[in-house]
């Protein structure tokens, strides 16, 4: 779940490893398995692999799992037809969100989307509504212990970054998507460990909760991340500390 702020997302990202890996394990697999058939086991030459390669080593991910999602794969044969779906969504207390999936079955995975949305009190939105609410960027979090804030700023901008914020928990950089790699390799090149980095959809503004609402949001947001073709959950709800 990609939702404000990002230091809560990365603690409750290094949370959800311990109480559900089994499960993100099995759906970084899947993409790896859904990137390869497309375009092939070559990282280098396939950006939506390499991609799926960063996020399994921010969950440390056994290299066991990744080889053999990627034998999956390469072995050629006969596949399921995958297509990318994005769907726009208005929760509950008037929180945005963006769902990103994988599906090999468009009717299915509609209906069951639609009715985890339903359900939780939302309602699917029309194309645009939502997506203009959100700008696609490259996103490094690096702890504050884990590096000097002056040595960090000078490497990231000199990469390419675009912007660079420092926080009280630590640093964020942010790119243009084009620039994401080049500068996550540079920050990495000095021995810099990140907390996360990812290319990501990122709210324009954000819409804060009160403690009240936080349930029936992270309900819907949970219960969404649930489902197998779901890749990806972003949203502009702002969770109170």
């Amino acid at each position: 779940m990609a939702g404000h702020s990002k230091w809560a997302k990365v603690k409750t990202f290094k949370g959800a490893i311990d109480a559900k890996r089994g499960k993100i394990f099995s759906k970084l697999a899947r993409e790896i398995t859904i990137a390869t058939k497309i375009g092939g086991g070559d990282p280098d030459m396939n950006p939506r692999l390499r991609m799926a390669l960063f996020r399994c080593r921010g969950a440390n991910m056994p290299k066991d799992n990744i080889d053999r999602a990627i034998k999956k794969g390469t072995g050629g044969g006969e596949g399921a037809d995958y297509v990318d779906l994005t769907y726009e969504i208005y929760g509950p207390h008037g929180v945005a969100i963006l769902a990103e999936l994988t599906t090999d079955n468009r009717n299915r995975t509609s209906a069951e989307i639609r009715s985890i949305v339903t359900k939780a009190g939302g309602s699917i939105a029309t194309a645009g509504s939502v997506s203009r609410l959100f700008q696609r960027k490259g996103q490094i979090i690096v702890a504050r212990e884990a590096a000097e804030e002056d040595s960090l700023m000078e490497v990231a901008l000199e990469a390419g970054a675009e912007d660079f914020k420092a926080e009280t928990e630590g640093y964020e950089i942010i790119t243009e998507p084009g620039k994401f790699e080049a500068v996550h390799r540079a920050v990495e090149a000095r021995g810099i460990k990140c907390e996360g980095a990812e290319v990501t959809s990122l709210p324009v503004t954000t819409v804060p909760l009160l403690a009240d609402a936080v349930g029936v949001v992270n309900r819907l947001i949970e219960a969404l991340e649930d489902n197998e073709d779901v890749k990806e959950v972003y949203t502009n709800a702002e969770f109170p500390d």
